[in-house]
């Protein structure tokens, strides 16, 4: 029976879920457009294992949202993550963040592109066909009235997550579907953590860092 406990900080979003066998058991967010990381993961934490009835040591391994996304957020998450696994000796799984994002479309279009702000017109962004699977991988990009065109043209295409409000403006192809409000949250992680657990594909905790993307800049 493999416990693991989902964090998911790249975005303001503060999320934790334990899950169990791949179902959520237990979950706790504060879905804000202000960062509570520092304040509030650990309070989620303990409220969690306190809601399954669970301790700390009953994890069978940590998942965390690797990012893209906010480097501060990140890198809270990250430690956060490594530190559990170190103390508990429990294995780390990673789940990329926009996968965790394409998770919240409901309804199938030909394509899915999760998009996070990337400050002025950028974007990260990567694309999904309607069965989930990557098609295109994670990049940083500059949006324009073409962007995703060779999509667009194909067939219908859902946007979804916080860069979605900028492409909004300038993309106005009849096959755009825009699905506006919504960030990664650790609901979505716990079935794609509970398969790489099974799998064992772990990654190395001393080594592992969040998938930044681009270098940090400072506001």
């Amino acid at each position: 029976m493999a416990k693991i406990l989902c964090l998911e900080t790249a975005t303001t979003n503060c999320s934790v879920a334990l899950s169990e066998n791949g179902s959520v058991i237990a979950f706790r967010e504060d879905y804000s457009k202000q960062y509570s990381h520092a304040e509030q993961l650990h309070v989620f934490i303990e409220d969690v294992l306190k809601d399954a009835k669970t301790s700390l040591q009953d994890l069978s391994a940590i998942a965390i949202s690797k990012g893209p996304g906010s480097y501060t957020g990140l890198r809270i998450g990250v430690s956060s993550a490594k530190g559990l696994c170190y103390s508990l000796g429990v294995p780390l799984v990673s789940i990329p963040t926009l996968y965790v994002l394409m998770k919240q479309v409901e309804v199938k279009t030909n394509f899915i592109i999760p998009m996070l702000d990337a400050r002025r017109m950028e974007v990260y962004a990567s694309v999904y066909n309607a069965n989930g699977k990557e098609i295109r991988e994670t990049e940083a990009e500059i949006l324009d009235e073409n962007s995703f065109l060779e999509f667009l043209e194909k067939g219908r295409v859902t946007f979804i997550g916080s860069g979605v409000e900028k492409f909004k403006e300038i993309g106005n192809h009849p096959n755009a579907v825009f699905v506006e409000g919504k960030l990664p949250s650790a609901l979505q992680m716990a079935s794609l953590a509970h398969q790489k657990f099974e799998e064992k594909k772990f990654e190395d905790v001393a080594y592992f860092e969040p998938y930044y993307l681009k270098d940090f800049m400072k506001t």
